[in-house]
């Protein structure tokens, strides 16, 4: 499943960001930003054991949903995520090595950056979703000035500081899509609440 295949399809340009999501409790969750419309879905690999996780995803939700990790860092964990079966791989950082490796394995790789030369750098080995991050120290006028010099087959995703009240003005800007953490998720919230705020967030974008 691919990111362009789902936004064709009619979903959101909302990628949810599970950060300390516990494998017990991550199919409810899951449960609730699907059933809410969003189907782009990443556990951060600073989550406790974040691959059962995101196998547990992928397992019940891999059908209609791009399930992947988050904060991928190193070569290694870009095998360990192809073996889940999940297709999306997210890191915050701009690693040639992570990038080739994932578009390798057949992965959607989103990879971090927040200058020109790193995005370029990203686009040279292949990227070609960007995650601009942190994008809130920036602003969605900092994204329309890049969005001047980047190829326009390359899409840029906001993450950082994102959430229902300012998302349509990220998309405004250029913007492919988003990415919500705390916005949507944090530990301790239950799937209730992150139905709800996931209904926000596709309210927002479809006003």
């Amino acid at each position: 499943m691919r990111i362009d295949e789902l936004l064709r399809d009619g979903a959101p340009p909302v990628v949810a960001i599970l950060r300390g999501v516990t494998p017990g409790e991550v199919v409810g969750i899951g449960a609730a930003l699907v059933g809410a419309g969003i189907r782009m879905i990443e556990v951060p690999l600073n989550s406790p054991e974040p691959f059962a996780s995101i196998a547990a995803l992928q397992a019940e939700f891999g059908g209609e949903a791009l399930i992947g990790a988050g904060t991928v860092l190193d070569v290694a964990s870009v095998d360990e995520l192809a073996e889940t079966g999940a297709e999306l791989l997210v890191a915050p950082n701009t690693d040639p090595q992570v990038i080739a490796r994932a578009l390798e394995l057949g992965l959607e790789a989103m990879t971090g950056f927040l200058t020109p030369s790193e995005a370029f750098a990203a686009v040279a080995v292949g990227a070609r979703e960007l995650k601009l991050f942190p994008a809130f120290t920036h602003g969605p006028a900092y994204l329309k000035a890049l969005r001047d010099i980047l190829p326009p087959e390359v899409g840029v995703w906001a993450v950082g500081g994102v959430d229902a009240g300012n998302a349509k003005d990220w998309l405004a800007a250029g913007a492919k899509g988003v990415a919500l953490g705390g916005a949507l998720y944090r530990p301790g919230r239950s799937a209730a609440e992150v139905r709800e705020g996931a209904k926000r967030i596709v309210a927002a974008l479809r006003r």
